[in-house]
């Protein structure tokens, strides 16, 4: 049989020849190409630049930030200290790192709740003494609030009366309401319920830490926001059932807290003019908020409990009051809490109990003098004050209002507070952060209803907003009060 003729693969067949090793000669030579090579890497690389990595993002804001902090820090310098202008310009970069050095380690120190200024024991009261009238207002002031440096405060009042002014020099400037129409697009809803025209009565209102943007709550249900630059209404939060009692910013964040009368607190971003969350917990109104630079919101109500809300956990602690409702709170530092309440006591706490650890009680007592009546001498204070649960049975609101503690603030980062009543004064205290009490340091006049405090950051001074009539009511009256915001100059 003949032997068949093996098949061959065209491929093969046309290539007779062998594979070589390339000399060096042909490998060292270049290739003719049409395809731009340095063009197309350096195009390449031009779009990860534009493209910002997020480490790079980090580090840019971190940068920005050592770069304002050294601005403030070289402001301070020349303010407290006269320094050579021959100074060695090495010398000068120096002391300049070392002073944001401290600054970044004291702002983590203060956030981390790590420091506590001890000041109260040295507080003195400046002047004349006493309290004077910086800015008046035609009806009862209900909140008052500081700029970020002190240089500027914001007050409001029951009549709608937006107004910032100089603390120094007290010259005003009035917000002004934008018309119907234009408060409808920026997100205005229309009235609930038999109410024809919503309520300009403002309850409660705070500063942003850049200084940048005013909130408002009030009877109308919703949140304001304003631009302190221009006083203009930027945006209307809609969302609450119920008035807006209280407000505040998360320190250094534009995150606003807002509690209402619907008991629920809700969370906005201000900046991107966003609603971000709803808390809920409290079986009653709210009456009182505050938040450090911690995602943490701490409520008081009319359900005889303090709340502390654990946002980034979903969790909240509840803090039983042993007496009636809660007016007003407020942090101490991370740990430590102190509130008021209507039976006119101040009340001191600890993130680790349910219950006070200290009760001052009728810390804003009667004046004796002040009531006619013939009260039994068993319902007499030693000091000659009348009981906070002493009323006239014919007048039964009016005279036990005068003593409900309305407002509590604590100097930020110290041991310093404050409160006040109706009764005619305010009373700085001093907060034992070992014996875990509340001295008394000092008793200053103030003629009217104190509806709202707050300290300076640097403590030289206290603002006290004061009306005729309480913040949230009318249960009570006097007459003799000016309606406006009184400061208090401090000495340390």
């Amino acid at each position: 049989m003949p032997r068949k003729k093996k098949d061959t693969d065209p491929f093969f067949a046309n290539d007779s020849r062998k594979r070589r090793k390339p000399n060096d000669d042909e490998q060292d030579a270049e290739i003719d190409s049409d395809f731009d090579e340095d063009g197309f890497f350096a195009a390449a690389s031009d779009e990860d630049s534009e493209e910002e990595t997020g480490a790079e993002a980090r580090k840019r804001i971190a940068q920005d930030y050592i770069r304002m902090v050294r601005q403030i820090s070289q402001k301070e310098k020349e303010k407290e200290a006269d320094e050579d202008d021959e100074e060695d310009n090495e010398d000068a970069e120096g002391v300049r790192d070392s002073l944001v050095a401290q600054k970044l380690l004291k702002e983590q120190q203060e956030e981390s709740g790590r420091v506590r200024r001890s000041i109260a024991s040295s507080v003195k009261v400046s002047g004349d003494g006493g309290f004077r009238v910086l800015v008046k207002h035609r009806q009862s002031v209900t909140a008052v609030a500081l700029s970020e440096d002190d240089s500027k405060g914001f007050s409001a009042s029951k009549d709608g009366v937006i107004m910032q002014w100089d603390v120094n020099s007290g010259q005003c400037d009035r917000f002004k309401w934008p018309s119907d129409s234009v408060l409808k697009s920026h997100g205005l809803k229309d009235p609930q319920g038999s109410a024809t025209r919503q309520s300009k009565n403002v309850l409660a209102l705070a500063a942003s830490s850049d200084a940048r943007y005013l909130a408002t709550g009030g009877l109308d249900r919703h949140v304001h926001i304003w631009d302190t630059r221009t006083r203009e209404h930027v945006q209307a939060f809609p969302g609450h059932r119920g008035p807006v009692s209280s407000l505040t910013f998360r320190q250094g964040t534009s995150e606003l807290f807002s509690g209402s009368f619907d008991r629920t607190i809700k969370i906005w971003n201000v900046e991107d003019r966003t609603y971000m969350n709803t808390l809920f917990g409290h079986q009653s109104e709210v009456l009182s908020i505050d938040c450090l630079r911690k995602e943490r919101g701490l409520t008081a109500g009319r359900d005889r409990s303090m709340q502390l809300f654990k946002v980034h956990e979903e969790s909240r602690l509840v803090f039983r009051a042993p007496a009636s409702s809660l007016e007003c709170c407020c942090f101490v530092n991370n740990d430590e809490l102190l509130s008021g309440s209507d039976d006119g006591s101040i009340e001191l706490w600890t993130v680790m109990r349910k219950k006070p650890v200290y009760i001052l009680r009728n810390a804003h007592a009667l004046p004796v003098d002040s009531v006619q009546s013939d009260q039994k001498d068993s319902e007499r204070l030693p000091n000659g004050n009348l009981e906070n649960g002493y009323h006239n049975p014919e007048n039964h609101h009016c005279l036990s209002a005068f003593s409900w503690v309305s407002a509590v603030t604590v100097c930020r980062n110290s041991d310093l507070a404050a409160s006040g009543a109706g009764n005619g004064s305010v009373r700085l205290w001093a907060i034992g952060s070992e014996t875990k009490d509340i001295k008394s340091l000092h008793n200053v006049a103030l003629a009217g209803f104190v509806n709202s405090l707050t300290f300076a950051k640097s403590a030289e001074f206290l603002v006290a907003g004061v009306g005729q009539e309480p913040r949230l009511g009318r249960w009570g009256r006097n007459a003799e009060a000016r309606n406006g915001v009184s400061i208090l100059p401090l000495k340390l």
